[in-house]
C-alpha cells in the first residue's frame, strides 16, 4: 500500500519521504540485503532520540543504544528476511521542522518465529544543512493502535 499524506506536494514534503524511506530501509535484510545501520548519518540528526512506549512504560534511548542491537540481530541471523514499511502516513511542516505520523507493518523471522506486525510511529525532523534529518522517533508496535485526532 502506498502512503498516503495532506495534500501537500512541496519540494520539502518530498525530501521528507525520502528520509523517511531512508528510515524504514536501513532495517531491511531480505533477500541477502546487508542493512544501512553504520551510516546512520544520512537519515538521522547527530544527537536523535529515540523512544518506545510499551503499553504504559516508556524507555528512551540515544541513537546508537537504538542502533546497537539492532545492528547485531540483522547480521548474526537473529533477524531474517526482515523489513518494515509505511502503510499510511501524515505529514505536518511549519519553516524548518516537520512532524511526520506514520503506521507501518514489519514482517520477518526472529529466532525463527515468523513477525508478521504492525505499529505507529511519530517522526519528528528538522531541516538542517544536509537536508532533512530525523531529530527524535516516538514509536508503538500493537495491533490496537489507531489514528486518533486530537481534540481542538
Amino acid at each position: 500500500m502506498v502512503p498516503t499524506r495532506d495534500a501537500m506536494t512541496s519540494d520539502e514534503v518530498v525530501a521528507i519521504d525520502a528520509v523517511v524511506a531512508a528510515f524504514y530501509a536501513l532495517f531491511d535484510n531480505r533477500a541477502g540485503l546487508s542493512p544501512e545501520l553504520d551510516t546512520p548519518h544520512a537519515v538521522f540528526a547527530r544527537d536523535a532520540v529515540i523512544v518506545r512506549r510499551d503499553g504504559d512504560a516508556v524507555a528512551t534511548m540515544s541513537l546508537d543504544e537504538f542502533l546497537a542491537p539492532r545492528r547485531r540481530w540483522l547480521a548474526d541471523g537473529t533477524l531474517l528476511d526482515f523489513h518494515e514499511w509505511e502503510t499510511q502516513s501524515r505529514t505536518f511542516v511549519a519553516d524548518g521542522i516537520a512532524t511526520r505520523l506514520s503506521r507501518y507493518r514489519k514482517q520477518g523471522r526472529r529466532d525463527g518465529v515468523a513477525i508478521d506486525g504492525e505499529g505507529a510511529k511519530s517522526l519528528q525532523l528538522a531541516r538542517t544543512a544536509d537536508g532533512w534529518r530525523i531529530a527524535a522517533v516516538l514509536w508503538q508496535d500493537g495491533d490496537a493502535v489507531a489514528w486518533r485526532e486530537a481534540a481542538r
